[in-house]
């Protein structure tokens, strides 16, 4: 295993579907942002109701990435 060092960063993905799909949308997000994504931690999860019914999921994630190494 190599020595790495990572960064993180907060990021709140939505929908409407499910929080699965919530993570999948803040992840990809990201990623086209941000490279060698590595790992996430859910650290919040909340939603929005609308006529008694859930309207939206919101899902709060730290993402870790990984710094290149300088060459």
């Amino acid at each position: 295993m190599s020595d790495n060092v990572y960064a993180v960063t907060e990021v709140v993905g939505s929908s409407s579907q499910s929080t699965d799909d919530a993570i999948r949308n803040a992840i990809s997000t990201a990623g086209g942002k941000l490279r060698n994504l590595e790992w996430f931690e859910v650290v919040e999860t909340r939603g929005h109701i609308e006529n008694a019914k859930v309207a939206h999921f919101q899902v709060t994630l730290k993402i870790g990435f990984r710094y290149e190494a300088e060459t």
